[in-house]
């Protein structure tokens, strides 16, 4: 009776999970960005600085980053924006006179059935007026955007505040045996999560670095703010270089070379090809020993079940996952599950080890208490 209800309990503890799933999700990511942030301030703290300040300089360092990213993109591409409001009547007016210059090439028995501009027109109002039921979508999307930005940062701020207080939380959730193992892996997770961050600046460099030489050698207008686009976006892995070739082939259009918007497109396939198949298995390979398939394989499944979001984090959700079964399942369970006695030895050892770390949080609490 007792094993039913754990099951009950078990399967209704993932049906609840499943249901939260993207809450859990923005929670993930708050804690990514608040160990990033963490990480960083402790590096500070290597060179004298307080814990206080070193922290409010990693933040003030994070959102200087943020604002300048804004500051170089937002400005070039209003301006562009403004440039093709104006160029797209020209461009109307030189296709109009181009189809009105082919219906004096074409039959006259076939000329009626040449289409104008007018009529083009009418024939792509139902369509227009979808893309506008999608914008309002859109918008509204992008307020519960806003949203969820807003609510991961205020966690990442409470994170950051008091992280061993959270650390210790989440560690007192699992068996009292356990806690000093569990408390080694996520140092482990700590560490590998700072290599999933140098890794992705890493292709954030190289991808934006590419995409600016190769606006810039074509003579795209706002090649630097393209370029920083492009590396921003690579840290949505494979689709981040898709996303960014539409705003590049928007602002290198022109009636008088229409060639380029084509160059565009070619370049940035090939800084695709370049950063699915070499650059991000190479650098995650190096930085947290993930295997290329794995990073794939990752990215395929975190879509599928998480949508867009689980795209996004699909990299440090199999880094984190990675070491959670390595060390959980792997070490804990299947190696010594060939041998009886190697298990319960195990078991005695890791509760021996726990029964220390106890005794060690009793002593540091009450020398904090002190």
């Amino acid at each position: 009776m007792d094993q039913w209800i754990g099951l009950i309990v078990i399967v209704a503890s993932l049906y609840i999970l499943w249901q939260i799933k993207e809450v859990i999700l923005l929670i993930f990511a708050a804690v990514v960005l608040a160990t990033t942030l963490n990480r960083l301030s402790r590096h500070f703290q290597r060179f004298g600085l307080k814990r206080g300040f070193s922290v409010l300089l990693s933040v003030s360092l994070f959102f200087a980053i943020i604002v300048g990213f804004f500051w170089l993109v937002v400005p070039p591409f209003a301006d562009q924006f403004q440039e093709l409001t104006r160029q797209f009547p020209e461009g109307l007016a030189r296709f109009d006179n181009w189809l009105e210059e082919l219906k004096l090439q074409v039959p006259r028995a076939l000329s009626p059935y040449m289409p104008d501009i007018n009529s083009l027109i009418q024939q792509a109002e139902p369509w227009l007026k979808r893309v506008a039921g999608s914008s309002v979508a859109f918008v509204s999307g992008s307020l519960e955007v806003v949203l969820k930005i807003l609510l991961v940062m205020v966690l990442t701020g409470m994170f950051l505040a008091e992280p061993l207080a959270y650390r210790k939380v989440f560690v007192r959730l699992f068996p009292s045996f356990y806690r000093r193992r569990l408390d080694g892996i996520l140092d482990r997770c700590e560490v590998s999560l700072e290599g999933w961050v140098i890794g992705a600046i890493m292709a954030m460099f190289i991808v934006g670095g590419m995409s600016f030489f190769g606006l810039w050698i074509l003579g795209v207008s706002a090649a630097l703010a393209l370029g920083v686009l492009a590396g921003f976006l690579n840290l949505i892995p494979n689709l981040g270089p898709t996303l960014s070739v539409i705003p590049a082939m928007a602002i290198a259009f022109s009636p008088d070379s229409p060639w380029r918007s084509l160059a565009v497109l070619i370049l940035y396939f090939v800084i695709q090809q370049v950063e699915s198949n070499f650059l991000t298995p190479i650098v995650m390979a190096h930085q947290v020993s993930l295997l290329p398939a794995v990073t794939l394989i990752s990215q395929l499944f975190f879509a599928y079940f998480f949508g867009f979001l689980g795209l996004f984090l699909a990299l440090p959700l199999t880094v984190v996952g990675r070491i959670w079964l390595e060390e959980m399942l792997v070490k804990d369970v299947l190696d010594a599950w060939s041998d009886k006695s190697n298990l319960e030895t195990k078991f005695v050892i890791v509760s021996e080890e726990n029964q220390k770390y106890e005794e060690e949080q009793e002593e540091l609490n009450e020398g904090v208490m002190e």
